[in-house]
């Protein structure tokens, strides 16, 4: 019975892709409660700065921040975070359609646009299209850290401050909960901070030693914040994403194996009816 045995062998193999679709989603499910730990850790610090920077943003200090400036945008710079593995589903490829979609939008107002990226996939993507990358931040792991990070945001913002840049945006995927993740698209310079309506009143601050010396280290601090956050946010999103894609993966090989033995039994079926069959024939022509 030739078919049959290669449909056990089909039943075989995709027995063993369960194997391994269980195991990462076991291990995809205890990851994404550290990434989501890590995540909650981040946000009320990011949260709390970008309503400092909404104050900053209707003060009056002696020393105007370049970080706060307005410019006509000519070049503009992207920040794409990604994972650096597959296997999760439509998360990627969810962030870099908004990221194509925005530097569409670009070239067509005549605007050239710097990519950096975070993660190997966005890389990888931007790299095959033929985007200008400037700066890449590979193998960010299972536990980034901000330190981490700082090579690759420091280069877009020097790119900034000299005029290189006149805008910088991120695109990442915001968490919403483990089975909905959200691609977005913020911008970090010239900084907005908190909208008009979250801000009930605004004031201007006293700087020690100078606004100067604050404002730089407070502003570069604020940016490399919100990219962590969005970094973890990512990552607790990744493994979210990959444990839900692994548990629908193990799930669809369930019903194929179902499938698999409906059509080996029947195959073994027909094969023992044409065997009897045989041998009626066989002992009714002797």
């Amino acid at each position: 019975m030739a078919a049959g045995k290669e449909i056990r062998n089909q039943i075989r193999s995709v027995r063993n892709t369960q194997k391994i679709t269980k195991a990462m989603e076991m291990v995809a499910a205890s990851k994404m409660r550290r990434a989501q730990e890590r995540m909650r850790a981040a946000r009320p610090y990011a949260e709390k700065i970008r309503g400092v920077i909404g104050h900053l943003r209707y003060a009056h200090p002696e020393y105007h921040h370049p970080f706060l400036e307005r410019r006509t945008v000519r070049h503009a710079g992207l920040l794409l975070v990604t994972s650096d593995r597959g296997l999760c589903g439509g998360l990627n490829t969810n962030a870099l359609k908004v990221a194509v979609r925005q530097m569409h939008a670009w070239h067509e107002q005549g605007i050239e646009t710097e990519v950096g990226t975070f993660g190997t996939k966005g890389f990888a993507f931007m790299k095959r299209i033929g985007a200008h990358i400037t700066t890449h931040t590979p193998r960010l792991g299972d536990a980034p850290r901000a330190e981490d990070l700082i090579g690759g945001v420091k280069a877009m913002l020097d790119a900034y401050r000299s005029g290189a840049l006149d805008s910088l945006h991120i695109v990442f995927n915001r968490f919403v909960n483990t089975m909905s993740q959200q691609p977005v698209l913020e911008r970090l310079l010239p900084l907005e901070g908190s909208g008009d309506s979250e801000l009930k009143h605004y004031w201007d601050y006293l700087y020690e030693p100078d606004a100067k010396e604050v404002l730089d280290d407070l502003l570069k601090r604020y940016l490399e914040t919100q990219v962590y956050r969005a970094v973890v946010e990512n990552l607790a999103c990744e493994q979210s994403a990959r444990m839900v894609a692994m548990k629908s993966a193990s799930d669809n090989a369930g019903k194929m194996i179902d499938e698999l033995r409906l059509r080996y039994n029947k195959a073994r079926q027909a094969a023992i009816t044409q065997e009897l069959s045989e041998i009626v024939g066989g002992a009714a022509a002797v």
